[in-house]
C-alpha cells in the first residue's frame, strides 16, 4: 500500500507543480513553446523540473509516517535521521573525485572534437543559472535517493530475507527513469544505482549515496550554467558515450571503496541484526532484523 501511495503522491505533486506553473505563465503572459505551453526560459523550465522532483521527498517521508506509522527518519538511516556529520564527510570524499572525472571528460576526444561550438552564457545568465542549480539540485538529487535507495530498496527488501536481492531492481528502475539514451549511458546509471544501493546497505543510510549524487549533479549542471542553452538541453547521463562511462565507472567504484573504508574505521551502524542494539531502525527493517511490510 505504501508504495502505491508514494507513486500516486509523486505523480500528483509533479502534475500540480507543472499545472501551477502553466497557470502562472498564462496569467503573466509568458511566451509559448512549440506545444503551446507557457515557457519560463531555459533556467526557469529547468528550475521547475528540479522542483517537481525535489517535492517528492516529503511524499516519501509523509507516507512512511502516516501510512506505515513509523518514524519518517527511518527512511534516512539506522539512526532515525540524516547523519549530517557523516554526510559532510561523504561530500568531502565525492568532491575531488567527481571534479577530476569531469575534468578528464572534457579532454576526451569525442568532447574535444565536437563540431558544435560552445558559447559563453553571459555573466548574468551564468550567475542566475548557478544560483538556481545550487538552490535546487541538492534537493532534487536527495529526492531521487529517497525514492530509489530509500523507499524502493526497502520496499523490495521487505519481501526477501536478504536485502541484497533488492539492490538490482531499484538500480534498473533508476536507470530507466532517466530515459533511454545510449546503452553505455544506461549501463552507467545501473552501476550508479547498484553502488548507491550497496552503500545504503553497508553504511546503514542514504548519506553516502546522496553525497555522490549531489556533487555529481551540482558540478555537471554548474558547468552547464556557463554554456548558452545548456541548461535547457534534454540530454542526461543516459546519453553518455562509452569513453565517458569508462572514466565515470572507476570513479564511482573508487568513491565506494573510500566510503566503505571510512565507514569501517568509524564503526558506522549498518543494516541487519548485526547492528548495535541501540541503533533504532535500519533501512529495510523495522527492528534491525524484521523486514518492513511495504
Amino acid at each position: 500500500m505504501g508504495s502505491g501511495v508514494v507513486l500516486i503522491g509523486s505523480l500528483v505533486v509533479m502534475v500540480v507543480t507543472f499545472i501551477g506553473a502553466e497557470i502562472a505563465g498564462e496569467v503573466m503572459d509568458r511566451p509559448l513553446d512549440s506545444d503551446g505551453i507557457p515557457t519560463w526560459g531555459g533556467i526557469g523550465d529547468t528550475a521547475l523540473a528540479l522542483l517537481s522532483i525535489a517535492l517528492v521527498t516529503p511524499v516519501v517521508l509523509v507516507t512512511a509516517r502516516w501510512v506505515q506509522r513509523r518514524p519518517a527518519g527511518t527512511v534516512s538511516s539506522v539512526a532515525g535521521r540524516l547523519r549530517w556529520r557523516w554526510l559532510g564527510i561523504c561530500l568531502a570524499v565525492a568532491l575531488p573525485l567527481v571534479a577530476g572525472t569531469l575534468g578528464i571528460s572534457v579532454l576526451l576526444p569525442e568532447t574535444a572534437g565536437d563540431t558544435e561550438e560552445l558559447e559563453w552564457a553571459g555573466l548574468s545568465s551564468f550567475l542566475l543559472g548557478l544560483a538556481m542549480v545550487c538552490a535546487l539540485v541538492p534537493f532534487q538529487a536527495a529526492a531521487e535517493e529517497y525514492v530509489f535507495r530509500g523507499w524502493l530498496l526497502q520496499a523490495f527488501g521487505a519481501w526477501f530475507r536478504s536485502p541484497w536481492i533488492a539492490v538490482l531492481p531499484q538500480a534498473v528502475l533508476f536507470a530507466t527513469a532517466h530515459g533511454w539514451g545510449t546503452p553505455w549511458g544506461f549501463a552507467d546509471l545501473v552501476v550508479f544505482g547498484l553502488v548507491a544501493g550497496l552503500l545504503a546497505i553497508r553504511t546503514g543510510g542514504l548519506e553516502a549515496a546522496i553525497a555522490l549524487h549531489v556533487i555529481n549533479n551540482l558540478l555537471a549542471m554548474g558547468i552547464a550554467a556557463a554554456i548558452a542553452g545548456a541548461l535547457a538541453s534534454d540530454e542526461t547521463a543516459a546519453d553518455m558515450g562509452w569513453m565517458e562511462v569508462a572514466v565515470d565507472v572507476p570513479m564511482i567504484l573508487l568513491y565506494a571503496a573510500v566510503v566503505l573504508w571510512l565507514a569501517r574505521r568509524r564503526r558506522l551502524a549498518a543494516v541487519g541484526s548485526a547492528a548495535p542494539a541501540d541503533a533504532p531502525v535500519a533501512p529495510g527493517s523495522w527492528s534491525g532484523d524484521r523486514p518492513l511490510p511495504l
